[in-house]
């Protein structure tokens, strides 16, 4: 009987939440009558409310050489825009805030990671609103980190830069080129750059509470399709437009050339979604994407399972 009445409890909560009126008395100022979602059952709440998780606005930086708190083999992502000083974002801040509001030059810009997906994307905050400036919805669409703006509250999907819900509909974000690297490997390369300084925030920096996630069987509130060709739903693919490579033949390679992209690998990277201490977790490498000649190219390391939820008709380059 008390089975019985959770499932009903569950699917009542489910059935709410498909419905964008649910969502009103929390997003007075959001259009829900613009939408791209045709199933609104996709959304879930992630559990924090809307800026539960904190995104940061205009963080603090210091020189590389005065930092003392990252680990060697600890990701950041690596920012470097027209000719200013290269700046590292540390994946330890943006664990628990997911979201930065940045400016490099005069480029506006949002450096995102969405831990559930390992999708890590910097996008240009120019659109044909203005600049926009982005915090946390707190909801998840097939467990990929939903976005906010706070000058329309339009809702954006990480993973596809894309406003999904609301005034901006249809709008997309130009992505940026950056990448994930080890904090050791961003220094040798930049002993005068830049790194975000640690946010005044009580948090447990370095701490990943998502422990061993990237060793789970299935992804988290996610009941969408595995992915094909055997791969693992939470192995990495380095994913270009909608080509996917899998991490595992990329580490075994090396180095791939292929649809106009060179793809290196190199050791020393932590995984910062398997042990309790970020800095301790098993290396998965790094990877750096360029084009023919030499130039850094768009890209993401996500998960399987995400890359195939929103490129479900997406290629993947497993060398077969």
């Amino acid at each position: 009987m008390r089975l019985l009445s959770f499932l009903l409890l569950l699917v009542t909560a489910t059935a709410l939440q498909a419905n964008p009126d649910f969502w009103r008395h929390e997003w007075p100022e959001t259009d829900f009558s613009r939408t791209s979602v045709e199933n609104w059952a996709e959304i879930l709440s992630g559990g924090p409310p809307k800026d539960g998780i904190p995104a940061l606005d205009d963080p603090q930086f210091i020189a590389v050489r005065d930092e003392t708190r990252i680990g060697k083999r600890e990701p950041v992502i690596t920012v470097e825009i027209g000719g200013q000083q290269p700046r590292a974002y540390p994946i330890r801040y943006l664990m628990w805030h997911e979201i930065v509001n940045d400016s490099v030059g005069d480029v506006p810009i949002a450096v995102t990671y969405c831990p559930l997906c390992n999708s890590a994307i910097t996008f240009d905050r120019r659109t044909r609103r203005g600049v926009l400036s982005f915090g946390v919805s707190g909801k998840l669409r097939h467990s990929d980190m939903v976005m906010y703006d706070r000058e329309t509250q339009s809702w954006w999907q990480q993973a596809l830069g894309e406003a999904i819900v609301g005034e901006l509909t249809g709008t997309q974000l130009g992505m940026l080129p950056s990448w994930m690297e080890s904090w050791q490997q961003f220094t040798a390369r930049n002993p005068d750059g830049l790194v975000m300084a640690e946010p005044a925030y009580n948090r447990s920096y370095g701490r990943n509470p998502y422990r061993g996630y990237d060793s789970s069987r299935r992804p988290f509130l996610y009941s969408g399709e595995m992915p094909p060709h055997g791969i693992h739903p939470l192995e990495r693919v380095v994913r270009v437009g909608d080509r996917a490579w899998p991490l595992t033949r990329l580490a075994q390679a090396g180095e791939v050339n292929e649809a106009g992209v060179r793809i290196s690998w190199v050791a020393g990277q932590a995984s910062a979604l398997d042990s309790g201490q970020i800095s301790k977790g098993r290396d998965v490498g790094s990877i750096r994407v360029r084009d023919s000649q030499g130039r850094d190219v768009v890209h993401d390391v996500m998960f399987a399972f995400a890359f195939h939820a929103f490129w479900p008709d997406g290629i993947w380059m497993t060398g077969n």
